[in-house]
């Protein structure tokens, strides 16, 4: 009966928020305490599971393994919590802070555009959006929702398919005009070919040809961190680039860029995907309102916005 004293639901809420925000101090803020209240509350649950969950220092939090585990439980449990709320209320609405990472083309062409509406359809919800290509720990970065491009590796996480995409080489038309348009792959090695410098680029170009599938390296005087980075080089006639369609689809329909080699384009798709913590089956309501609202207004395969219904 001992644990029926101690308010396990309040404490788990607090570590979860102190996790989330990242330190003592902002999560004291956000639950109305002290930050010494929130040190000792952490301090007491440690002492109860008989474990450190976290790793403190001057500058950060740092979870533990166990602290990693329990806090991934925790958000589950504190889910499975509003999701019980809400079956009892139907006038529950998403609210709280909502962290989403997104690959930078993404980010450009569909998340951006779309975050006030998202906004105005859940005027309790707060965005903090980080943009990168790079591959980040969703647990370690406190984020809710990341979006993906390209193969997904093994993981406790759950994934949602929001579309696939072509890939196309294109270039700018003063580009071409000034070194020729290739007729054919082998032809591409005369080219500036502009690749991408983040661990998870790939290594050449997949190509069709009359002798068989060949892969061409990509080599040329100009690197970058993103696909959006490398589309403003080609669209400056830098050289020719491997984007997705959706990133060149405005574009190649006004004449900025070109697509190259079509003919020989082997008509590869990159998936994209929303990858979340939410192997319990139930979401915060703000996480499933954003899922929601991606798989009804991004159309990745056009590049294009759908209508919201």
């Amino acid at each position: 009966m001992a644990r029926l004293e101690v308010n396990r639901s309040g404490e788990l809420e607090v570590f979860v928020r102190v996790i989330e925000l990242g330190g003592f101090s902002a999560g004291a803020r956000a639950c109305g305490m002290t930050p010494s209240a929130v040190s000792k509350l952490v301090a007491r649950l440690e002492q109860r599971l008989g474990t450190r969950l976290v790793n403190r220092s001057t500058r950060q939090l740092q979870l533990t393994p166990e602290g990693c585990a329990f806090y991934e439980r925790g958000v589950r449990i504190l889910a499975d919590l509003e999701e019980a709320e809400r079956c009892a209320s139907e006038h529950t609405a998403p609210r709280g802070r909502l962290r989403v990472n997104a690959n930078v083309p993404f980010g450009h062409h569909f998340l951006l555009p779309l975050a006030s509406e998202f906004l105005e359809c859940h005027p309790d919800v707060t965005l903090d959006i980080v943009l990168t290509d790079e591959v980040i720990d969703i647990l370690e970065q406190r984020t809710d929702v990341a979006v993906r491009a390209g193969p997904l590796k093994s993981s406790n996480l759950v994934a949602r398919k929001l579309g696939g995409t072509r890939m196309v080489i294109v270039g700018a038309p003063d580009y071409l005009a000034r070194h020729g348009t290739p007729a054919t792959p082998e032809q591409l090695l005369a080219h500036n070919r502009l690749g991408a410098n983040y661990v998870r680029a790939h290594p050449g170009w997949p190509l069709r040809s009359p002798g068989g599938d060949v892969v061409i390296p990509v080599i040329g005087n100009a690197q970058a961190s993103d696909g959006e980075a490398l589309r403003h080089l080609a669209l400056a006639g830098l050289g020719l680039a491997r984007l997705a369609a959706f990133q060149v689809h405005d574009d190649m329909a006004a004449g900025r860029l070109l697509p190259v080699l079509e003919d020989f384009n082997p008509g590869d798709v990159e998936e994209v995907h929303a990858i979340y913590v939410g192997q319990g089956g139930y979401l915060p309501l703000r996480v499933r309102a954003f899922l929601d609202f991606l798989a009804k207004r991004v159309n990745i395969s056009r590049g294009q916005l759908s209508p919201y219904r």
